[in-house]
């Protein structure tokens, strides 16, 4: 069977995700995301849906869900842990959009509906919509991410984000024998380094800036790295502290253990970081040696008001552990040693230190994965870098997609 494939965001580059499935009959929408800037970008409109399916809670997958399954009343699967904090953050986005006068791509309501629209499904749980059987696969990335396999004539794999290495938080995703394979490319051309050195260097640092009576300060994003970075710190004898976001995701992580590599350790982190609740366990924090807290990129959250207290302290240290957008806070104090609180833009004189603890395999990873799902068809998508894949991909047919361009494969 003959299927007609369209990127309404997210093809060639990183950010506002979104495909559509058109065949036998009924049209299918994977994933549907928006990015983070400001103001915030969106995919092209979706037409309407039969079918949605949601590989994973980062905003650039999910952000605009509500948008399709809000208005048309459509199904959508996805884990249930993805659905949950997919919830969180649908709602932080019309919270930020009312905060800045962006325009509210869609309503409370239109979340509440999307929510009862939710199929849950787990790992290698099967449905079949008219003769396509359809089968959830363990993405690795953060909890609860998934891969969709679709099978009708062939396979077609679509992987969403992937980490084909064990995280502490989560394991790795295993390669799929498929025709077709749709995957991310989000570190073309780029390496990780080797995260055990990685660790160990995070780990000295923190202990360098703490015994020079500093406070180190690490901004993360809410859904997976603060849980990663509570892990890898969880047997330090520091005073930590965790606020924002990643609270109440955290809670959610530990609702569904199955989801978790290994989910003591992760109780066993959260009862090791003391909570912040209120302005006055704000200010404990701030007399403590280790803060994690959102957001990642240093536009919002609680991160703002740390930074106001500690940017003129040399002694303390704002160790970055995510990527950090283009215009973006997390940008600015990279490039320019300064950041924008409250409208003004002030000189860090915090020591600034950059790691990397991606959750998104690199080149050499997803070549080693491709080759081990031995498609006939890749089509490589989520990456402004996808032309460096193509001299390891020369025994393949490679498909470099463009948004709003359609295109067809037999599945």
């Amino acid at each position: 069977m003959e299927m007609e494939f369209e990127f309404l965001g997210g093809a060639d580059m990183v950010g506002r995700m979104g495909m559509t499935m058109k065949g036998n009959g009924m049209t299918m929408l994977v994933e549907y995301g928006l990015s983070p800037t400001k103001p915030p970008e969106f995919p092209l409109p979706a037409p309407k849906i039969d079918h949605a399916f949601l590989t994973h809670a980062h905003l650039d997958h999910c952000g605009m869900i509500p948008q399709v399954c809000g208005r048309y009343n459509c199904e959508l699967f996805t884990t249930p842990l993805s659905a949950e904090v997919g919830e969180l953050m649908m709602n932080d986005t019309l919270k930020i959009a009312k905060a800045e006068d962006y325009v509210q791509p869609y309503t409370v309501g239109d979340i509440e509906r999307t929510m009862r629209a939710v199929v849950p499904m787990k790992y290698n749980d099967t449905i079949s919509l008219k003769g396509v059987d359809v089968t959830m696969h363990d993405a690795g990335h953060i909890p609860g991410a998934a891969m969709f396999e679709f099978e009708k004539d062939v396979k077609t794999v679509y992987t969403g984000d992937i980490h084909t290495e064990s995280q502490r938080l989560v394991g790795p995703a295993k390669p799929l024998d498929c025709t077709n394979l749709f995957i991310e490319g989000t570190y073309g051309g780029r390496s990780h380094p080797s995260r055990k050195e990685t660790e160990q260097r995070f780990l000295a640092k923190i202990e360098e800036v703490i015994e020079r009576g500093g406070t180190v300060l690490i901004p993360c994003f809410a859904v997976g790295r603060t849980q990663e970075i509570m892990l890898l710190l969880r047997n330090l004898g520091y005073d930590m502290w965790v606020d924002g976001m990643g609270r109440a995701v955290t809670r959610l992580f530990l609702d569904y253990p199955e989801y978790i590599k290994d989910v003591k350790h992760l109780k066993s982190a959260k009862k090791r970081f003391n909570e912040v609740r209120n302005g006055a366990s704000r200010d404990n924090a701030r007399r403590g040696d280790i803060i994690v807290t959102t957001g990642g990129m240093l536009d919002g959250g609680p991160i703002l008001g740390y930074l106001k207290g500690l940017k003129d302290d040399p002694k303390s240290a704002i160790l970055l552990v995510g990527f950090q957008a283009e215009d973006t806070n997390g940008r600015m104090l990279l490039e320019q040693g300064c950041v924008k609180i409250d409208g003004d833009v002030y000189p860090v004189a915090c020591e600034l230190q950059r790691y990397d603890f991606s959750a998104h395999a690199d080149h050499g990873q997803l070549i080693r994965f491709i080759e081990k799902c031995d498609p006939d068809n890749v089509i490589i998508m989520h990456s402004d870098t996808r032309d460096l894949f193509l001299p390891d991909l020369q025994d393949y047919n490679v498909i470099l997609p463009e948004t709003g361009k359609a295109f067809h494969l037999e599945v």
